[in-house]
């Protein structure tokens, strides 16, 4: 097994809101990759005393540490029992029903001899490249059906899309938002190699249009995950001004790449 892991911050001056992880069990046996980005919230009340950084890190340490050593539990239960686990840590000092309460997406992605099981909630993206070389992507794409106008100001996504039905889901604190993601199973021998991303990084292909999915697992697969994103940091760079293909989004976001040849 190979891997290749790259977290960057979109601004030097900011923490990094990303969190990733590979996880191998004692047993040598299969593995694990565990993905979130940390929503940042508008400038304003959170409810909470706590950072995105904080959140994220305590939600993936749970998750890598679940997905390690609950063969048993499924990602949406694993995922569910995480999200339980860090609210707990923060239920006494935070308003957890807070719309801005830390929150992120998620990737989960876990392997054995039999199968490759994975979750993706939110905007962040698993890619699944086969023995033969086809591409599977598997992504939440419910923040991207919604209409522009829905997404006008943060008041209104906050009032009628934010962990709501007709809206998109992350994890907050409220552990039932695990029955909302996108799972499923894989068997072993379909999958030679994964990737994760955050939405920071598949802006090559979201953003700039540089490539399908293919390209972009070609240039991971070549070249690495470090090129990825400075490819990705090159077109962010080049658009800063004229602003052709960001719109309304920050320059620079923070891009984390994990990929896994199994």
């Amino acid at each position: 097994m190979r891997t290749d892991l790259v977290s960057e911050p979109g601004d030097a001056t900011r923490p990094n809101e990303d969190f990733a992880d590979v996880g191998l069990p004692a047993s040598g046996q299969g593995g694990c990759v565990i993905l979130l980005d940390g929503v940042t919230p508008p400038a304003g009340e959170t409810g909470c005393l706590h950072s995105v950084p904080w959140f994220t890190t305590r939600l993936g340490e749970a998750l890598t540490e679940l997905t390690v050593s609950g063969r048993d539990l499924t990602p949406a239960d694993i995922l569910s029992s995480a999200i339980e686990r860090t609210a707990q840590t923060h239920a006494d000092t935070c308003d957890l029903s807070h719309p801005r309460t830390p929150q992120a997406t998620v990737v989960i992605v876990r392997w054995s001899a039999e199968a490759v099981e994975y979750l993706v909630l939110s905007d962040s993206a698993l890619l699944l490249r086969s023995p033969a070389g086809e591409v599977t992507a598997v992504l939440d794409d419910r923040l991207a059906r919604l209409p522009r106008s829905a997404l006008a100001t943060d008041a209104l996504v906050d009032a009628n899309l934010r962990n709501k039905e007709g809206g998109f889901f992350t994890a907050a604190a409220d552990p039932s938002v695990a029955a909302r993601a996108v799972t499923g199973t894989v068997p072993r021998g379909e999958v030679a190699e994964l990737a994760a991303l955050t939405d920071g990084a598949t802006r090559w292909t979201e953003t700039f249009h540089q490539g399908d999915w293919s390209g972009l697992f070609d240039v991971l697969a070549k070249d690495g995950a470090r090129s990825l994103v400075d490819r990705v940091r090159r077109l962010e760079s080049a658009d800063e001004q004229e602003r052709a293909f960001l719109g309304r989004s920050k320059t620079h976001d923070d891009a984390t790449v994990v990929y896994v040849e199994l």
